[in-house]
């Protein structure tokens, strides 16, 4: 038995976990006190969230000890965490959409009258009280289907701390949020914080773990690098301990600015939405398309790529008119888009890598007689696998146990399999870590240098100043300005100052 301290509320000694062919914790230790702000960060695949699924429950450790409040549990169990006062708060949100808040909060367990049915004013009073406690003033009638995302993110954490849990554990808790959002989920977090509960951060935004966190473990490979203050740190100091080496800024040498027609957007108007969209997308530039949530920049990507409606005004592709009635059409047209929920729209993950990546063209694959060329597809796979430097011990692995950014990477394999004209690129560095993001970017410029039209669809606006050849602005529904690569004002602060709604000439 190793020797314990009270003070902590979570303690992990020598954890060891394999799976086929990697070790993905390597004798790991990691302890966590009463009302902390931890975060953990490391590279995709460096082990962050193996470790918390072990604190969970989900996986059993080949190796080690795990002790809660100074017990030592074993088995830990997904029941016995919960019961404990572990929870695991997801990116992807765990509520069932269809229900109100207050069923959410009491699903499972709900509040019944003496004639055996649900006491609905009861529950709705109840859940509203617990909220209250919380600071929380919201309706717990409404269905969490019209929540924002943020708002998902704190009613998950509420309903943990409902269930007395004292460590929570945020996995990419801001990735799908706009930044907006992600201050009115800190400050529940501080909060909670201050009342004693414990907080695991895993995050690839640097910046909010220095805005967010008092103390970061770094891990590397299934290891833990080490513990740290973050007040001790500076981000490029921290980037250098997750990657191991100093990692390199990726900046795009060769600009496009006169490339030929390709899209061309005449006063495209969809009520509500967006309103007078004049663009003209030339062959092997790469546009940046920013904004606030809300503008209408990711309506107006999945508008003409078809998965929603897309309004009225002139469009041609190429010259020709460009009126595809759903995705499969705009795909055969050439056009295709990566959407910012991978998971949800972007890969199959319970399926392999091969066939992730040829979903998308087996009707290229398949011979006269509607058979499916199987060596024809094995050279396709293993062409972007080596093009696209997609890590996977087997392309027969699923692609759900690859590491965020291989996963990312699998879903451009996908799509540029179909040798696109215009590729919309929704939030494509979403999740994904610092050294991933500069491959990511490589890819982009190398995808414009063969001819492709890309569109980021993004709020990383320093990202986009690195790959971008122009920037637009979308503010309320309308594109307010433009800027060029290497105009005096294609900087930062300028582009901020048009999100914000400030007008620049076009």
């Amino acid at each position: 038995m190793v020797a314990t301290d009270n003070q902590f509320v979570v303690q992990m000694h020598d954890i060891v976990k394999t799976f086929p062919g990697v070790r993905a914790l390597d004798h790991v230790n990691f302890e966590l006190k009463p009302g902390e702000l931890r975060s953990l960060v490391g590279k995709n695949g460096a082990g962050k969230s193996t470790l918390m699924n072990v604190l969970t429950g989900i996986y059993q450790p080949d190796q080690g000890e795990i002790l809660v409040n100074n017990q030592l549990i074993h088995p830990m169990t997904t029941e016995r965490a919960k019961r404990l006062g572990i929870a695991y708060v997801h990116q992807h949100s765990q509520l069932v959409p269809a229900l109100s808040i207050a069923e959410n909060i009491f699903l499972g367990s709900p509040l019944v009258g003496n004639g055996g049915f649900v006491d609905w004013r009861r529950l709705n009073t109840e859940a509203r009280k617990q909220l209250a406690t919380l600071g929380l003033d919201i309706d717990v009638q409404r269905k969490v289907e019209d929540l924002t995302v943020a708002e998902r993110q704190i009613i998950e954490i509420a309903k943990a701390l409902f269930a007395n849990a004292h460590t929570i554990i945020l996995d990419e808790a801001t990735a799908p949020l706009p930044k907006h959002e992600v201050n009115m989920l800190f400050d529940f977090v501080r909060r909670q914080s201050q009342q004693g509960v414990a907080f695991v951060y895993i995050s690839h935004y640097i910046e909010e773990v220095f805005e967010l966190c008092e103390l970061v473990t770094v891990m590397r490979d299934g290891q833990v690098v080490g513990d740290y203050q973050v007040c001790e740190l500076d981000q490029q100091e921290l980037i250098r301990l997750i990657s191991g080496a100093r990692v390199e800024q990726f900046h795009r040498e060769t600009r496009n600015l006169d490339g030929e027609p390709v899209l061309e957007i005449q006063s495209l108007t969809r009520p509500g939405f967006y309103q007078d969209i004049n663009l003209t997308i030339r062959q092997g530039e790469v546009i940046g398309l920013t904004g606030l949530e809300g503008c209408g920049k990711a309506n107006l990507a999945r508008g003409l790529y078809s998965l929603e409606a897309r309004g009225e005004g002139k469009l041609e592709l190429n010259g020709k008119p460009y009126r595809p009635a759903e995705p499969e059409a705009a795909l055969d047209a050439g056009i295709a888009y990566l959407p910012r929920d991978r998971h949800g729209m972007g890969i199959v993950g319970m399926r392999p890598v091969g066939e992730n990546i040829t979903f998308s063209i087996l009707d290229r694959l398949i011979n006269k007689i509607g058979l499916l060329q199987t060596g024809r597809e094995r050279s396709h796979i293993n062409e972007f696998v080596n093009k696209l430097g997609i890590k996977t011990p087997s392309v027969n692995q699923p692609v759900e146990f690859l590491s965020g950014g291989n996963q990312q990477k699998v879903v451009f394999a996908k799509l540029v399999s179909t040798q696109p004209k215009v590729l919309f690129l929704d939030e494509p560095t979403q999740g994904v870590d610092v050294q991933a993001k500069v491959e990511i970017m490589k890819i982009i410029d190398q995808l414009a240098k063969q001819g492709v039209s890309i569109v980021i669809v993004s709020e990383e606006i320093r990202e986009m100043l690195d790959v971008c050849d122009r920037i637009l602005v979308m503010y309320n529904g309308a594109i307010i300005a433009e800027f060029k690569a290497g105009a005096p004002n294609f900087t930062a602060d300028q582009i901020l100052m048009a999100v914000e709604g400030e007008r620049v000439a076009l």
